[in-house]
């Protein structure tokens, strides 16, 4: 399952998700909030593919406009409001055991720059943390737990093919177009892929 698949994927389940949509020619968005463009490729590496993260709806939709005409019959464009992430990481689900890696702030924290406040590592018998013990609240940690059965259930086929999934999450806000957090803070999942 590749990254286009995994958008697909998350869209109909049932785990808190981004709202995103397919951006086609002619789309306007909302100039009110601030945007995030995502490309996504039918076939071929679909690592590292340009995105725009927080930009204005004008910035936002020359950008979509450029990657639709770029990816032809190659893959999709898709947008969602930009959002402020407060705790971000990793969640990688085996049949036997799962392994969450968490950052402050963006995801891009810990792709990018490889930093890394804690692993946990979960199985039937224990849990093991390497990293800060307390970086994530309980209840933020129940929160991403909660969803692991959903996510087993709906990616069965894979994890009966030995194949694990790995999905990207954060604890975050919605924010005004200066960026700064409002309302409460939720969690989501915004990509998910097999490894």
């Amino acid at each position: 399952m590749n990254k286009l698949m995994g958008f697909f994927e998350l869209q109909q389940s049932n785990i808190p998700t981004i709202p995103w949509k397919e951006f086609k020619h002619g789309t306007k968005l909302d100039d009110s909030i601030l945007w995030t463009i995502r490309t996504a490729v039918l076939k071929g590496d679909d690592l590292n593919l340009p995105r725009s993260v927080g930009e204005d709806a004008q910035t936002s939709m020359i950008f979509a406009e450029k990657m639709v005409n770029e990816l032809s019959d190659n893959g999709i464009v898709v947008y969602y409001p930009y959002f402020v992430a407060e705790k971000s990481g990793t969640l990688n689900v085996y049949n036997d055991n799962i392994v969450i890696e968490a950052v402050k702030n963006d995801l891009w924290n810990l792709v990018t720059y490889s930093d890394r406040d804690v692993t946990i590592r979960i199985n039937d018998r224990e849990t093991n943390y390497d990293g800060n013990v307390s970086f994530l609240a309980q209840e933020e940690l129940n929160e991403i737990l909660k969803q692991i059965p959903k996510i087993r259930h709906m990616f069965r086929d894979y994890l009966t093919e030995g194949k694990s999934i790995l999905l990207e999450w954060s604890f975050a806000f919605n924010c005004d177009r200066k960026k700064n957090s409002v309302g409460k803070k939720y969690l989501v999942f915004y990509e998910a892929r097999t490894v």
